[in-house]
């Protein structure tokens, strides 16, 4: 019905956020994927991509792209089941929160073949947004129901560790995270999404009237968070398997060793390409086993 080239630069222009950027992607020139967009514009009837900078597609044409994901993951399975037909890798693309990439989410990537795999990170808390759009076919995520259409099943909980260096103590917090001390205390912030400083000062100081509003560094790093509490920056929530190190040689101090903040994980995936999916989906799981907790109720 629709050209897969065309349905390509679709795709590849939302993506990279421009016909340049398009073009260099799918080995083109820009004037090509100009054609293929317009073409596909004049068959379908209606704008598919909104000019401007950043190029974003329009509803429309975030459902041709998600058919154009589809249809690729369809044809892998096909070739897995015809061996006269050679399956190209195709491009994955799934949703994961920064800190499950940074400990544990890589090593089941790497079990599974054929693929190439592009992330788009975000906030567990709005990554299943990806997925109910259509642009990814998998996400981790926080949201224990799947959006329709969609299968999942909990992972278990990545725990995470409020913690400070000794000199960032003595200084910001001599008395511990009193609620006066949070208050002025410069906490670590990953983006305008990550709630859990504020989850952990809520739970710490429960029966406390005052909530403070943390002052905050904003930083988009895993591993920023800890060399950044390791130099005295600021105080933040830190994935345990990133400071169990820190914290043991006593570079890192837990701010409440008896109260880890646990966050449940899930696993969701489109169900028409679940079977393309499957071995990823079985990879995710293993490794998920192994590195996370059971949620604390």
């Amino acid at each position: 019905m629709f050209e897969p080239a065309q349905l390509a630069a679709l795709a590849a222009v939302h993506r990279r956020g421009s016909f340049d950027l398009a073009a260099a992607e799918l080995h083109v020139t820009p004037s090509a994927i100009s054609q293929r967009i317009k073409a596909l514009e004049d068959q379908a009837g209606t704008l598919l991509i909104r000019r401007a900078s950043p190029c974003t597609a329009t509803p429309a044409g975030l459902r041709m792209i998600r058919h154009h994901d589809e249809v690729v993951l369809l044809e892998r399975t096909l070739a897995a089941d015809l061996p006269q037909l050679s399956p190209r890798a195709a491009t994955l693309r799934i949703a994961v929160n920064a800190d499950s990439l940074a400990t544990w989410v890589i090593p089941a990537l790497a079990e599974v073949e054929g693929f190439l795999f592009d992330l788009v990170i975000d906030d567990q808390d709005v990554s299943q947004d990806w997925l109910k759009r259509g642009e990814v076919q998998a996400a981790i995520t926080a949201h224990p129901r799947p959006p329709q259409g969609c299968d999942g099943f909990a992972l278990g909980a990545l725990r995470y560790r409020a913690t400070a260096s000794p000199a960032y103590l003595a200084r910001w917090m001599p008395d511990g995270p009193t609620a006066e001390a949070l208050a002025r205390a410069p906490a670590l912030t990953f983006s305008e999404k990550d709630r859990l400083q504020e989850i952990w000062v809520s739970r710490h100081l429960q029966g406390t009237a005052r909530r403070p509003a943390c002052p905050t560094h904003r930083m988009a790093s895993s591993r920023g968070f800890v060399d950044a509490c390791l130099a005295g920056l600021g105080w933040s929530m830190n994935a345990e398997a990133l400071v169990a190190d820190d914290i043991a040689a006593g570079r890192l101090i837990d701010l409440s060793p008896d109260a880890p903040l646990d966050v449940a994980l899930h696993w969701q995936f489109a169900r028409l390409t679940a079977p393309a999916t499957a071995a990823l989906t079985r990879a995710i799981r293993r490794h998920a086993g192994r590195a996370l907790v059971a949620p604390v109720t």
